[in-house]
């Protein structure tokens, strides 16, 4: 099945439809987005450069087959998403406003890199449901807060 993400004047992904890949089929039988995003123009009266065809198998630039050769724009588009035609990327929402776009991994990262790694012990505590320690990004002070979830 091939999908196409609906976008609006500012990139906002409002919907995906679902169309057979016959429908986007060249005459040598190769798909081409462009025949899809004509249909869609004809069938759904929206502009066909606001169709933008996405891979229900790709998020954060990996492929679902293992075969990231056929990753294809980042991340399936979902409602909310944004299209970025510079990168080739459709972006989640952004979780901070002091995130950062991460091309390569098509994802949005801390200024600061990753969370840090829970030590042994605290592992231990969670694996024995004793303790939930995780890290929580905190926005007014750009960095990672080790906080206990448990009640």
């Amino acid at each position: 099945m091939a999908h196409f993400a609906k976008i609006n004047n500012e990139n906002q992904v409002l919907t995906v439809l679902v169309m057979d890949n016959n429908i986007i089929l060249d005459s040598d039988n190769k798909e081409d987005e462009s025949i899809g995003q004509q249909y869609l123009q004809t069938h759904n009266n929206w502009p066909a450069n606001q169709w933008i065809q996405t891979s229900y198998n790709t998020n954060k630039n990996t492929h679902s087959s293992g075969d990231n050769s056929k990753a294809f724009r980042g991340n399936y588009a979902s409602i909310g998403y944004v299209w970025d035609a510079t990168n080739n990327i459709f972006w989640r929402p952004k979780p901070y406003p002091s995130w950062v776009k991460n091309t390569t991994t098509a994802s949005w990262d801390s200024p600061i890199g990753d969370a840090p790694t829970l030590t042994e012990e605290q592992t231990s505590q969670n694996e024995a449901e004793s303790h939930e320690w995780i890290y929580i990004w905190n926005e007014d002070t750009t960095a990672w807060d080790l906080t206990n979830t448990a009640t």
